[in-house]
């Protein structure tokens, strides 16, 4: 077994000379690790291994209210330090616990559903907090994998739209007339935006929208999942865009524009 301080011999024109190598730093002193993490829509039955594994190795958890009820089976407060963050405090908190963190210390930060998909700009922002050599991204099941699976909408053959972005989404909106005009499905995430209505984009927004693009909203098969995964609140609503007009739907849904056509194997040659 090699020793915490090694003995290495190095050979120079002056003959052989003993130097010792600390290589203490290899075992401590370690960069603080983040992992962000996808904890799945809302039940922890779509919480992966990988996600608990990340969990579990943390001193720090920071996540929204939402996310933190998803694992909070796998959370030991006794030893863990658990941040609930808004919109509002996020900064503040992330920077926070950077500060307080030792070095080799891990911190996870949760995200619903999977964290690759609209959570760019907060992943962008803990990148440059921590460095990306220092950051591992964890996977998790989104909510539009599920809609997928209950409207048996295949993801290769649908746009796959997010609304729920910061900043601008003008072409987002041409993008999802384009798809709508070339035939394909679309599942997308509306953008909830309650501190300024304004900006919402909700399911009623998009058919009032595709309605004044041009779209014939009548004839185009809808389905509106709530809270997917959730046995006790799940909802869908199936039937015309049109009928979305002047509906609610939660901030927690997914919408499901269908036009599949189904072909099999037996159809190609």
């Amino acid at each position: 077994m090699y020793s915490i301080n090694r003995v290495q011999h190095e050979h120079t024109k002056e003959g052989a000379k003993f130097k010792t190598l600390n290589t203490y730093h290899l075992y401590h002193n370690l960069p603080k690790k983040l992992f962000v993490i996808g904890v799945g829509p809302g039940s922890p039955k779509y919480l992966t291994d990988a996600a608990k594994d990340a969990i579990r190795k943390s001193r720090y958890i920071i996540g929204y209210k939402y996310t933190l009820i998803i694992i909070e089976s796998v959370i030991d407060k006794s030893r863990q330090h658990i941040s609930e963050i808004t919109m509002d405090n996020q900064e503040k908190a992330y920077n926070d616990t950077y500060n307080k963190m030792a070095e080799s210390d891990y911190c996870t930060v949760t995200f619903t559903g999977d964290v690759n998909f609209s959570e760019s700009e907060v992943v962008d922002r803990l990148l440059e907090i921590f460095g990306d050599d220092n950051v591992e991204i964890v996977p998790g099941i989104s909510s539009i994998q599920i809609a997928a699976a209950k409207s048996k909408v295949p993801l290769d053959k649908a746009s796959i739209i997010t609304y729920h972005v910061s900043g601008d989404i003008e072409e987002k909106k041409l993008e999802l007339v384009n798809a709508i005009i070339k035939g394909k499905s679309v599942i997308l995430l509306p953008r909830p935006w309650p501190r300024d209505p304004k900006r919402n984009f909700m399911q009623s927004d998009i058919a009032i929208f595709l309605r004044k693009n041009g779209v014939d909203t009548s004839n185009l098969n809808v389905c509106v999942f709530e809270h997917l995964t959730q046995d006790d609140k799940e909802t869908v609503f199936k039937g015309k865009v049109s009928n979305l007009e002047g509906k609610y739907f939660d901030p927690l849904s997914v919408m499901v524009i269908d036009q599949v056509k189904r072909k099999t194997y037996l159809q190609f040659p």
